[in-house]
């Protein structure tokens, strides 16, 4: 069963590489993009990231799902009892990973594909998440207060770093829109192009 779900999920990530359309803006531009939003996603994060999941299921949360189906606990939840206080749990407790599966949520239904300047960013600030990790755990084994100063200063540039992309992540999954299009009821999707 997990061998089976791990090769859905690579097959998935393979026919992402695939993908033709492309966000509005990618994460280097997000917050001159809309520096608004992007201080209430920096400041309210799990809120934001509530609202979003919500807009991304067109507010039907009958169709909720942890993690939107791409970790492990996803459907294990109890989702489907209480689909709000799951959600509000998820945005609280795996804040980064409520981000990233609307994110990809978003990706696989519009299929948007995300530019190699984004995967750097990505990969960049989980290389900083596990440099601050290693860092803490030999500084805690040495018991050298310097290295232990060091470790601390990476963990403060990988936290940084991690709000900021999260905050940005959000910035580009936000919905918008039109209002001469909402008296029509048709939906603009402005965080692609296509």
């Amino acid at each position: 069963m997990a061998g089976a779900q791990s090769q859905a999920m690579l097959e998935k990530m393979e026919l992402r590489q695939s993908y033709r359309n492309v966000w509005h803006t990618d994460l280097t531009n997000a917050v001159a993009a809309d520096l608004p939003w992007c201080c209430l996603s920096l400041w309210c994060g799990p809120c934001v990231s509530y609202m979003l999941r919500r807009r991304a299921l067109y507010n039907d949360m009958s169709r909720y799902v942890c993690c939107a189906g791409y970790m492990p606990c996803s459907g294990k939840c109890g989702e489907s009892q209480c689909p709000e206080v799951c959600l509000a749990t998820e945005v609280f407790c795996c804040f980064g990973n409520s981000v990233a599966s609307t994110r990809f949520l978003l990706q696989d239904e519009f299929n948007i594909q995300t530019t190699q300047c984004d995967n750097c960013i990505i990969a960049f600030m989980f290389f900083l998440q596990q440099l601050a990790c290693i860092c803490s755990l030999v500084a805690c084994i040495v018991g050298n207060s310097e290295l232990s100063e060091v470790a601390h200063v990476i963990s403060c540039m990988s936290n940084l770093v991690y709000w900021t992309v999260c905050s940005c992540m959000q910035v580009i999954c936000t919905p918008t829109f039109h209002p001469c299009q909402l008296s029509l009821g048709i939906q603009v999707i402005p965080f692609l192009i296509m």
